[in-house]
């Protein structure tokens, strides 16, 4: 395993949160904070420029509009995974986009387990063939129900773009190029029934 840092920024409205959260992740020895922020415009700028692998941001940062941030930052800016910060309550529906989940309320160690397990998870050397993100499982749904890409991507609230990137990543993922091979994957991984298939 790599002895690199992972980077990170961190984008919440709340200074003293930004504050905590760079002291609890600068006294581990795998997090380096590259930046941090109270404007998500600022964020999406920092994510280009600053190449973080890992993005804190809190949820109530992303309007209905910007709801593809998260997907879009890992798409286009190659950032590894996004966290949400939660200290107040969020829909779970829209925690779901994101890679993991960081309670206020949870201790320093909690925190630091919490990031490493799922930067371990994202690195190379852990990628198994087969292990899909919720995410790209939603998107492997859809494709064994018949969708056309527009069609997911309104379905799910994210870009066109972004489900292309999905494909590719499910296509690299499980190995199987064809959409009837896919759906077969999902069926026999009981990620849907035979009975919601076109």
């Amino acid at each position: 395993m790599s002895s690199r840092k992972t980077k990170v920024l961190i984008a919440d409205y709340s200074a003293v949160i930004c504050a905590g959260l760079r002291e609890v992740l600068q006294a581990s020895a795998q997090f380096e904070v590259v930046g941090q922020t109270d404007d998500l415009q600022q964020a999406d700028i920092l994510s280009s420029t600053r190449h973080p692998d890992l993005v804190l941001v809190n949820p109530q940062m992303l309007d209905s509009r910007k709801r593809s941030f998260v997907d879009r930052l890992v798409s286009d800016t190659g950032c590894s995974a996004v966290a949400a910060i939660v200290y107040q309550f969020v829909d779970p529906d829209v925690l779901k986009s994101f890679h993991a989940v960081v309670n206020i309320t949870d201790s320093e160690e909690q925190i630091v387990r919490k990031l490493q397990q799922r930067m371990q998870q994202s690195s190379p050397d852990h990628a198994d063939g087969n292990e899909l993100t919720v995410r790209e499982k939603d998107i492997l749904v859809s494709i064994a129900r018949g969708m056309t890409n527009k069609e997911i991507a309104d379905t799910h609230s994210i870009s066109v773009h972004t489900v292309i990137s999905h494909r590719k990543n499910i296509v690299r993922k499980t190995g199987i190029r064809s959409v009837s091979g896919l759906t077969i994957y999902a069926v026999l991984n009981n990620l849907i029934d035979m009975k919601e298939i076109d």
